[in-house]
């Protein structure tokens, strides 16, 4: 055979790098934060990209079926899953597959758990949530004193004090052949000692150069060593780990993620030498507190969990529903002592057990737990059963009106309409006491009916039996206040007026008796502009502007449908998408403006004023405000140069717009309008006839108007067609005294 220089060279690369590959696709790869828990992750299912030598359907597909996300996919995909993270595998994020996002690795439920969930029982395998995520609290503390049974290896440190005649602090560290060396004693080999041995053994050894009354002795424990020991079997991230020496089982088994779903929480195994020395249950440290087999682990100790025992479900009315490990539990009893116990709502007439029989889950046992043992009733690997909870059945009657404690009272036999009262904590002052209704529904072959009872609760009170009547389930008792009964009514005063405040009126009192109330105006009133808000306007106007906007709303939308339809190019796709943008920012913007329910109101004259229609009769809740007068005009819109302006009275709408720079080209002036300091608003269309627009622009303001020159619609193509925008943004104006800029 003839060997080709360089073949050699280029087999062990070839072989090497191979090799370097296949290491790289079996290493472990964990999504870990900087405190050892798991990143938010999603697990992806068989058949997907890089899923190792795993073959199967693409994700979100049964093989078995051919539906998306169904039951069979789903238990593939994550057994896929659970498999690559037992043999060392990664969790990846999937797109589109929202099923199977989890939090951390426990979230991820196991075959048994997806089988519960399949009987309509939400219940998780019991424990593992411990290990969800790596708290603090269970990381060993290496601050603590020492036990007197700790014992001592290389790499922990002895700190050695001593007073007297001889006064010195040594710290003493463990070499690796198990000594320490202090001055002027020598070597002296302590390791395998515990810590009570070590300090026995080192007052012995001073008393043979000091005695014990002159030079004094206090031991200690400086830094302590790390061990390394194993953690292997059904975890989630089985290995090597260096741990304190304080370290015991729980604290090896989350720094390797804790057992797994697969792995038993009922025998946790320590091997050392050869030789299992203990075997833990977690159930016993979580169901009752005992943590005497959680030993602390030695250098090279081995924590295997092995796979995990028949598993039963429980879930309904016990105290921690969930599904168990069995280890000794034989019997129901057994079983409900692991889930706690019955709660107190349990229902004792049903327990139902489904169990798989002939490779079918089938229901075995349905019986009223009252009529059977707990104790006689076997239990099986596999088992769900289900405690059902009592019946929400309220037995009550419903109480309303004038009475001191309203609500809903549980009726029991024999209650009348005294007792209900009494329950009640009997009747408010205003209580009208000759009628309360009674409504009563009887049940018919034909269906319910609904029954009216008049009753005068006066006798029902006195115990008169036609009236103190026996109640029903689901009555209800209605008691009538006095008729218009209100305790106050409340309207406030602010602003130029002697005494302003908040006031208690009378029914049908009128403004001008609140204005004289008040003391009447101070000598810097402007009565003209009085601003008069009532909340019954204020509700009606803000329906009106949700109703207007709404409407248009509406025709944006559908016209922005019908232009997307036509839509033939990306350009012109790209401009209806911000035309359509525009207008949902216009929408918005309109959405944002609350009216104030303002009344317009005519005060030049108090005397006048009073015998008015303006003198209207005042409402709880009523608000007037009296300003001082104002020394400007205010010019809004599609000017150059919108601004306040000092009143003058001899100036016109047409010389304020002239102020203010005129018009601009996207100025509407057939729309201009002005809002009068007193709540009103005149415009163009307005004043009419032929020269109408004419006197309009010639007339005169009052101090605190407001002109508003409104822009043309037209200029924008995407509100061309809108023709009432101009209608609503005016509302606006004059309902919530707000101008709606369109751009």
């Amino acid at each position: 055979m003839i060997r080709q220089p360089g073949c050699h060279s280029l087999n062990l690369i070839l072989i090497s790098f191979v090799a370097f590959f296949l290491f790289l696709s079996v290493k472990p790869s964990y999504a870990v934060d900087n405190t050892d828990q798991l990143s938010i992750m999603t697990v992806q299912g068989s058949g997907s990209e890089n899923a190792g030598s795993e073959t199967g359907p693409a994700p979100n597909q049964d093989s078995s079926q051919g539906f998306p996300n169904s039951p069979t996919s789903r238990m593939a995909s994550i057994q896929s899953a659970q498999r690559r993270l037992l043999n060392g595998g990664n969790l990846r994020k999937t797109q589109g597959n929202p099923e199977l996002t989890y939090r951390s690795i426990s979230d991820i439920p196991s075959s048994f758990e997806i089988y519960a969930q399949g009987n309509d029982m939400d219940i998780k395998q019991f424990g593992y949530d411990m290990f969800r995520e790596v708290p603090a609290t269970f990381a060993p503390v290496e601050a603590i004193p020492v036990g007197p049974d700790y014992l001592l290896g290389p790499g922990d440190e002895i700190r050695l004090v001593l007073w007297g005649k001889l006064n010195a602090d040594f710290t003493l560290p463990i070499e690796r052949d198990g000594t320490i060396v202090i001055p002027d004693i020598g070597v002296l080999r302590i390791a395998g000692l515990s810590f009570a041995e070590c300090k026995a053994f080192l007052e012995k050894e001073l008393s043979r150069y000091y005695k014990p009354s002159e030079v004094k002795m206090s031991v200690s424990m400086g830094k302590l060593r790390t061990i390394r020991v194993f953690v292997v079997g059904n975890v989630y991230r089985p290995g090597s780990y260096t741990l304190s020496s304080l370290s015991t089982i729980i604290n090896a088994l989350f720094a390797s993620g804790g057992p797994s779903k697969f792995g038993s929480m009922r025998d946790i195994q320590v091997k050392r030498n050869g030789t299992t020395v203990v075997h833990f249950d977690i159930y016993d440290f979580l169901l009752r507190g005992d943590k005497s087999k959680d030993i602390r682990l030695m250098p090279e100790d081995v924590v295997f969990v092995p796979p995990v025992g028949p598993l039963a479900g429980i879930s309904g009315g016990v105290k921690v529903p969930a599904i168990y490990e069995l280890k000794n539990e034989k019997t129901m009893q057994d079983l409900i002592g692991l889930a706690g116990g019955f709660e107190d709502i349990a229902f004792k007439g049903r327990l139902q057990i489904d169990r798989i029989v002939n490779n079918n889950r089938q229901t075995v046992f349905e019986s009223a737990l009252d009529g059977v043992k707990p104790a006689d009733i076997k239990v099986e690997p596999g088992d769900l059963v289900k405690i059902f909870l009592v019946v929400d059945d309220q037995r009550i009657v419903k109480l309303s009106g004038a009475v001191l404690r309203e609500g809903n009272y549980g009726i029991s036999d024999g209650m009348t309409i005294k007792d209900l009262i009494h329950l009640a904590g009997g009747l408010q002052y205003y209580a009208l006491t000759d009628k309360a209704e009674l409504t009563r529904v009887n049940i018919t072959k034909n269906g319910p009916v609904t029954e009216k009872i008049v009753i005068d609760l006066k006798k029902a009170l006195a115990g008169d039996p036609k009236e103190n009547i026996p109640l029903q389930q689901n009555d209800y008792l209605f008691v009538k206040s006095v008729p218009e009964w209100k305790v106050y009514r409340i309207v406030k005063i602010d602003g130029q007026v002697r005494f302003p405040g908040t006031y208690a009126i009378a029914k049908g009192e009128l403004l001008s008796s609140l204005i004289e109330r008040a003391g009447g105006f101070t000598d810097e009133a402007y009565p003209k502009g009085a601003v008069f808000t009532r909340e019954s306007v204020k509700a009606l106007q803000q329906k009106q502007l949700e109703e207007s906007i709404d409407r248009l709303e509406h025709e944006f939308l559908s016209e922005s449908s019908r232009s997307l339809q036509t839509t033939i190019s990306p350009d012109e796709a790209a401009q209806q998408k911000m035309s359509i943008e525009q207008k949902k920012a216009l929408i918005e913007k309109l959405k944002s403006v609350k009216a104030k329910g303002r009344i317009a109101l005519n005060i030049v004259d108090f005397r006048k004023f009073k015998a008015s229609e303006f003198n209207i009769p005042l409402e709880n809740g009523d608000e007037l405000l009296i300003p001082k007068k104002p020394v400007q005009v205010q010019v809004m819109g599609s000017v150059y140069n919108p601004n306040a302006f000092v009143y003058a009275p001899k100036m016109t709408v047409a010389d304020y717009i002239d102020k203010a720079g005129g018009a601009t080209e996207d100025a509407n002036e057939d729309e201009i309008f002005v809002l009068k300091v007193d709540g009103t608003a005149i415009s163009k269309k307005s004043s009419n006839g032929f020269l109408g627009g004419t006197r309009f622009m010639n007339s005169k303001l009052d101090a605190g108007d407001t002109v508003v020159v409104p822009e043309k619609i037209d200029k924008e193509a995407w509100l061309r067609n809108f023709k009432d925008i101009s209608q609503v943004i005016f509302q606006i104006a004059v309902t919530a005294g707000v101008l709606v800029q369109i751009l």
